[in-house]
């Protein structure tokens, strides 16, 4: 009987190839083991519907304890794995307290990423919040039912949806921003100016290219932040989401290369074939760009999952999949599909001052990404052309008359 597949890590990746992997027909034994207490759950909700207290973690597993039990998927929550034998192919475990020694066929690393921390003085003065999982949004949820002056500290996904939630409790957050403007990373300029202005009329102050120079407290609980300029900005509650860092701690001890992120494959393997890497913790190269990157989405980590499930199923299949985004930030519904980074023109598609268009990212002519504001057909087109490595003419993706569909083949 084969020893089966030990997945670490019960966030989408990990569940994702737990549960494709059976679809796949793969019938040796297979467990999850998770830190978490309770049941794998969703993560994109917690600054969203969790965090203004309009959905239950119940309501977010991923899937239910009768599911796994069908599937005969074993699920160790409050569980660690210690350390990896790569030659003997065990895994030591600590679940709730208890050791145990896992042998494993394969071994699928889905540990994740955790939020970067501010690395200034005060940074871990009560008030001081992170969004990592469901106990960081209670905590901050609780904290901003408290609070009257809040402080948002980055301007990417995560500090712009926490802010939605401020405005819907009543607050004028003063967002502090390194980069020179909202999602400056993962958006373009026209889109990112629209954000930006959507968010100042919903109440946000922003002072963008501002770093934190210390979180200033009392008796042990932030009261103000300072920055770069020497400004104090009052703060009884403090939203840090200036990124994250891939868990790489014990790929590392268990002497897989790593990088900033487990690096892997078109396969995503890891330097050792028994071993895999999925979803925020893997760096791989793109099949577009040939360079190496790691991403943190949804999307991502589920095709990954399905990705690896089929090759230890025994049909090997390289990790192709155009990447796409979302986020809801109130009533502001934002769609990107693949990666701009390197784009020379942008086509705006649709109406702005109605705040439903697509921003189309070239490079010269060139296709990259589009990015999709209250425009859901455009994006579910832009997947379909970027698959197809199908660039529509300037002129036809301006015209929003003209039918993109017509450009794919049937």
């Amino acid at each position: 009987m084969s020893a089966g597949c030990i997945v670490i890590g019960g966030g989408h990746a990990g569940i994702s190839c737990a549960t494709s992997l059976r679809d796949e027909g793969y019938t040796g034994p297979i467990t999850v083991i998770d830190t978490f207490v309770g049941l794998p759950y969703e993560r994109p909700p917690l600054s969203k519907d969790y965090l203004l207290g309009l959905a239950t973690l119940d309501q977010l597993v991923i899937r239910s304890s009768e599911f796994y039990k069908l599937a005969d998927i074993r699920v160790l929550t409050d569980s660690k794995v210690l350390t990896i034998d790569r030659t003997t192919r065990t895994a030591e475990v600590l679940s709730r307290g208890l050791p145990m020694l896992l042998e494993y066929e394969y071994l699928i690393f889905a540990t994740g990423s955790v939020p970067r921390g501010l690395d200034v003085p005060g940074a871990e003065l009560q008030g001081v919040h992170r969004l990592a999982d469901a106990n960081d949004a209670k905590s901050l949820a609780e904290a901003l039912t408290n609070s009257e002056n809040v402080v948002i500290i980055g301007a990417g996904f995560i500090g712009l949806e926490c802010a939605v939630a401020t405005y819907k409790l009543g607050h004028s957050p003063v967002v502090l921003n390194l980069d020179s403007g909202v999602l400056a990373r993962v958006a373009s300029q026209p889109t990112a100016d629209f954000v930006d202005s959507w968010h100042r009329s919903s109440g946000a102050r922003f002072l963008h290219g501002t770093s934190v120079s210390e979180i200033v407290g009392e008796d042990g609980h932030v009261t103000a932040v300072k920055d770069d300029s020497g400004n104090v900005h009052a703060a009884d509650t403090v939203i840090v989401g200036i990124g994250a860092l891939p868990r790489t701690e014990l790929a590392k001890s268990a002497g897989l290369d790593v990088d900033r992120g487990i690096l892997v494959d078109e396969f995503l393997r890891t330097s050792d074939p028994a071993i895999f890497a999925i979803g925020d913790c893997a760096r791989y190269k793109s099949s577009r760009t040939n360079e190496l990157m790691r991403l943190e989405s949804v999307q991502n980590a589920t095709d990954h999952g399905r990705a690896v499930a089929a090759t230890i199923a025994g049909r090997p299949r390289k990790y192709e999949a155009i990447p796409w985004f979302w986020s809801d930030q109130g009533a502001l519904k934002l769609q990107i599909a693949g990666i701009n980074a390197g784009a020379t023109d942008y086509i705006v598609r649709g109406d702005v001052a109605e705040g439903k268009f697509s921003v189309f990212c070239y490079q010269d002519e060139k296709l990259l990404a589009v990015d999709s504001i209250g425009k859901p057909a455009d994006h579910i087109q832009a997947r379909k052309l970027l698959a197809a490595r199908v660039s529509p003419t300037h002129d036809q993706a301006a015209d929003s008359n003209f039918p993109l569909k017509s450009l794919i083949a049937k």
